[in-house]
C-alpha cells in the first residue's frame, strides 16, 4: 500500500510596523498567513511634552521593550526619515528612531527599513500617493470599519503591510 501525503506548509509572518517620532509613535502589528493579511493590534506611544528629551527617549525605550516582549514579532519595519522642513524637530526624532531600533533589534535581528516612497508605492501602486489613499489601503487590507487614529497608526500598518508585500529573503532593506 502506498501513502501519499500532500502537506501545504503556510508559514505564519507576525510583523511589528513602525512610524518613528518621538511625540506620537505609531505602531501597528499585522500577521501575514500565506497571503492573508490580518491585524494583530494597534496603537500609539506618546510622550508629554513636559517630559525632557532624556525622559522622552527613556520611556520610548520601555514602551517598545513591552511592544516586543507582548507581540514577539517576527520581522519589525521601521519608515526611513526621508525629509524635514523643521530641523530643529528632526534631531529629536531621529534620535528616539536610534532609540525604537536599538531596542527592537536587541529582541528581534530581521529589521527592515522603508521609505515612504517605498510604502505608498507597496500600498497604492503610487509613490506620490497622498495620505488619505494610504489610509484608505490600510483600511481595507485589513478590512478596517475605519482608518485606524491617530494617524500615525495608520502610517505604522500601512509599514508593515509594506513589508509583507515585498520578498523579505531577498533582505534588501535589512538594517
Amino acid at each position: 500500500m502506498l501513502f501519499l501525503w500532500n502537506f501545504d506548509i503556510i508559514l505564519v509572518m507576525r510583523i511589528l510596523g513602525i512610524d518613528p517620532g518621538y511625540g506620537i509613535i505609531g505602531f501597528g502589528v499585522i500577521e501575514n498567513n500565506g497571503g492573508n493579511i490580518s491585524v494583530v493590534d494597534y496603537g500609539a506611544v506618546t510622550t508629554p511634552k513636559e517630559m525632557s528629551l532624556p525622559q522622552r527617549l527613556l520611556a520610548i525605550e520601555e514602551s517598545f521593550e513591552a511592544i516586543m516582549e507582548e507581540y514577539k514579532p517576527d520581522e519589525v519595519a521601521i519608515e526611513e526619515l526621508f525629509f524635514f522642513r523643521n530641523l530643529t524637530t528632526v534631531i529629536p526624532v531621529a534620535e528616539a528612531r536610534g532609540v525604537i531600533l536599538t531596542t527592537c533589534f536587541k529582541k528581534c535581528k530581521d529589521v527592515f527599513e522603508y521609505t515612504p516612497l517605498q510604502i505608498k508605492q507597496a500600498l497604492t501602486g503610487n509613490g506620490r500617493a497622498e495620505k488619505k489613499q494610504v489610509q484608505f489601503m490600510v483600511k481595507n487590507v485589513l478590512g478596517l470599519g475605519a482608518v485606524p487614529k491617530p494617524d500615525d497608526t495608520a502610517d505604522a500598518l500601512a509599514v508593515a503591510i509594506c513589508h509583507s508585500q515585498i520578498n523579505s529573503a531577498l533582505n534588501n532593506n535589512r538594517v
